[in-house]
């Protein structure tokens, strides 16, 4: 949380740190339950307040208190506004970005709120749209005519949206508009259809929302899963975990052996068929069909003294050679389908 002038000049000025975000990284923010998102986010912030839930699982009184705590900052006029951005713009000063920071402390929580139902601790949801905040205090720019709060409503939004969908899942998820735009508002159309009478189907979902069918069912699949641990004993009185029950991916001492032998066996036709070859041709087998890193065509002409396109012409006409001779071994028909 943000408690003094040290955690916001510890916060400033954090744009090399590869996990902020940057202003192209800024997400649309996701209006929940009716918000249209066209409303002055500070709009009812003097009277806002937290309603006690006694059937939630979240405890709304250190939320309270949070809230009342950071009351006591007043707001600004937008004459004042301008006058602490300038002075921070211009002079670098640290304790006119930590009275803009402080008296919008109010507008993270009223965010946060609604998010309420993607989280269940929103303190930590608001100590991230903290950090949101002072990064648009970083940016403002009092010239634009905005007022701090529009413009720092989206930067606080974009990293709860970031915070919610880094912690849902061991698995990374919304990492496109559209698997966010699913995240925060696939549960909630599907309530909205129900009620109107309507059977949620991927097909109609997905017109709705503006995504592709695929996406909605990829993320259903996602939201219904839960990470489970491989190493947590499947019982009380059995020490087996799921790892046990995996399959090893990796060859057995048989396979291992039956490896060595295919090579081996290709290695020797391989080298029968070379014996055939005139010196030019073996030089093009050898740096350019059985080589680990071949040579470019450029190459081997300039030695041969011919074009490139000659060198392509040999290697194709050694190509069909070599498939004809080792269709005499259909043991081998992986190698020569390769030569394609």
């Amino acid at each position: 949380m943000v408690k003094n002038k040290e955690d916001i000049d510890k916060h400033l000025d954090v744009g090399d740190e590869e996990s902020e975000l940057e202003e192209d990284e800024v997400v649309e923010p996701v209006p929940v339950d009716g918000d249209d998102g066209d409303d002055d986010p500070a709009e009812g912030l003097e009277s806002f307040s937290i309603e006690s839930d006694s059937n939630s699982i979240i405890s709304a009184d250190p939320l309270q208190r949070y809230l009342a705590e950071v009351s006591r900052h007043p707001l600004l006029s937008r004459e004042e506004e301008i006058l602490y951005a300038k002075k921070y713009r211009d002079e670098g000063d640290v304790d006119s970005a930590y009275t803009m920071v402080v008296s919008n402390l109010r507008l993270v929580v009223k965010i946060a709120y609604e998010f309420r139902r993607n989280m269940t601790n929103l303190l930590d949801l608001i100590q991230e749209g903290n950090i949101g905040l002072m990064r648009a205090v970083e940016k403002f720019d009092p010239e634009r005519g905005v007022r701090l709060s529009s413009y720092a409503a989206w930067w606080i939004r974009a990293y709860m949206i970031r915070y919610i969908l880094n912690n849902w899942s061991l698995v990374k998820i919304g990492t496109t508009q559209n698997q966010r735009r699913l995240f925060f508002n696939l549960k909630k159309e599907k309530e909205a259809l129900e009620a109107a009478g309507f059977k949620p189907e991927h097909k109609l979902i997905a017109s709705r929302l503006g995504v592709k069918e695929q996406e909605v069912k990829e993320m259903e699949m996602r939201l219904a899963g839960q990470d489970l641990s491989l190493d947590v004993p499947l019982g009380e009185d059995n020490d087996a975990t799921r790892i046990d029950f995996l399959e090893d991916e990796e060859p057995t001492s048989a396979e291992n052996v039956e490896m060595k032998e295919i090579q081996q066996v290709i290695h020797e036709k391989l080298m029968a068929f070379r014996d055939t070859l005139e010196e030019r041709e073996a030089e093009i087998f050898d740096q350019r069909l059985i080589a680990e890193d071949p040579v470019t065509l450029r190459e081997l002409g300039e030695s041969f003294g011919v074009s490139r396109e000659r060198v392509r012409q040999l290697e194709g006409e050694l190509k069909t050679r070599l498939k004809e001779f080792l269709t005499q071994f259909p043991e081998l028909e992986d190698v020569f389908l390769s030569l394609d």
